[in-house]
This record gives structure tokens, sequence and C-alpha cells, in this order.
């Protein structure tokens, strides 16, 4: 189904956000993505923007409104890592992870928020992850911002569902991106070796849950968190 609905991707630069970006822009959407550093994928307008600071946030909505229009599905992807074990977290480690990961989607979502209930509807799209339900050891801070996004989602269903927006959760599993490829084959043997599906997944299939999440087919769905991940977690 092709519209024009205007959609803003977070961290459309790189990665599983660069690949959503892509095919919002290959179904007709009109597509804004912030990066920090960067371009988003040809087709997309690239806003500046740190989701950690509030101020810079607004401006790459007020920017986006101006040049495409009011934001009618956002997707919540920018997101950072702070591996460690918990002895050894810093503080630093670990509020990072939190204000990027959480404070990031809870920025990006409240400000989207005021134009989808002026227009009625909207799509709140917020990227998971698989850790986020079922645990990683050394990503307690990674693990705790990422399930965190179920509770929001929900809540904000609770709150907004009466107006024609939803909220949904996408936990993708291991993804074939630049930092896996960097994994060594055995590392990566054993872990395909855990999913039922025996392989990682491309970026293009999270895209696919995104985009049908953000389009008609899917008014009735909300509060709801959809695993792409071969089996691994199975959405806990």
């Amino acid at each position: 189904m092709s519209t024009d609905r205007v959609v803003l991707v977070t961290g459309g630069n790189r990665g599983i956000g660069r690949a959503i970006a892509e095919r919002f822009v290959r179904d007709g959407y009109r597509v804004a993505v912030t990066a920090r550093s960067g371009e988003g994928p040809e087709g997309t307008l690239t806003v500046r923007a740190d989701v950690t600071d509030a101020a810079a946030v607004d401006a790459a909505f007020t920017e986006v409104e101006q040049k495409l229009g009011p934001v009618e599905v956002v997707v919540a992807n920018a997101g950072i890592t702070k591996d460690t074990l918990l002895m050894r977290m810093s503080e630093e480690d670990f509020d990072s992870v939190v204000s990027t990961n959480l404070g990031g989607s809870f920025r990006v979502v409240k400000r989207a928020s005021k134009g989808m209930l002026r227009a009625r509807f909207g799509r709140v799209i917020l990227i998971s992850s698989v850790v986020g339900l079922y645990g990683s050891a050394g990503q307690t801070n990674y693990a705790a911002s990422k399930s965190a996004l179920v509770g929001f989602a929900r809540s904000l269903t609770r709150e907004l569902g009466g107006r024609g927006i939803t909220a949904n959760v996408v936990a993708p599993g291991f993804i074939e991106t630049d930092m896996t490829a960097e994994l060594p084959e055995e590392t990566q043997k054993q872990y395909k070796a855990s999913i039922p599906a025996g392989r990682f997944a491309t970026p293009d299939e999270v895209a696919s849950a995104v985009v049908w999440l953000a389009g008609d087919d899917s008014g009735y769905i909300s509060g709801a968190v959809i695993p792409v991940d071969g089996g691994l977690g199975m959405g806990h």
C-alpha cells in the first residue's frame, strides 16, 4: 500500500534505522531521519538531533514539519550500548544508555504526540531488542532500557488509544549488520545454533514489520511486542 504520510526515523543513517527509512521511501512515504552525523538514505530528509537533548529534538521536528508536514509515524530507533558486567558498570555507563535508549524515545514520542493528537492519527513504533525481555549478561543497562519501552508503549496505548494513535514495540534479534559481521566465525556459529531459524535476520526483515505496523492494516494493534528474532526470544 502506497501512502505519502510523513515518517520520522531516529538514528536513520545506519544499520536497522537506515533499512527502515529505505523501506518507507520505497513505499512512498515522505521520510525524515535524525542523525548525529552522516546522512540518511537517498530520498530522505536528514535532520541533526541528539535524542538526549529535548531542545534539539524539538528543533528537528520543527524542521521536518516545515519541510514535509506534521509527523504521522515516528520510529524511535536511536540507541547505544555500553556493555560491561554490573560490578564494573559505571554510573555514566548506565545513565547514558538509559538516557539515549529510553529517554530518547520519551523525548521523541512526546514531541510527535502533539501533531498526532491534532490529526487524530498516529503510529508510534519503538525499536527494542530480544535482549529487553530475554536478558543478556553484561547488558543490564541496555536490557533495562529496551524492556522499559514495553511499559512505555502500553501506557501510551491506554492514554492515546481512543484518538486513532497506536504504540507498538518491535524486538529484533540478531541482525546482519556491520556489528555482527565483525564477530568471530565461531561466535556467529554459536549464536546461530541458539536461534530456531538457524540464521541472522536481514535489516529489511525488521523494516517489514515496522512498515506493516505503520500502515492502515494494523490500526487495531496497540501495546504489542512483535519479535523479529527467528524464534530466539519468542516475545517472552
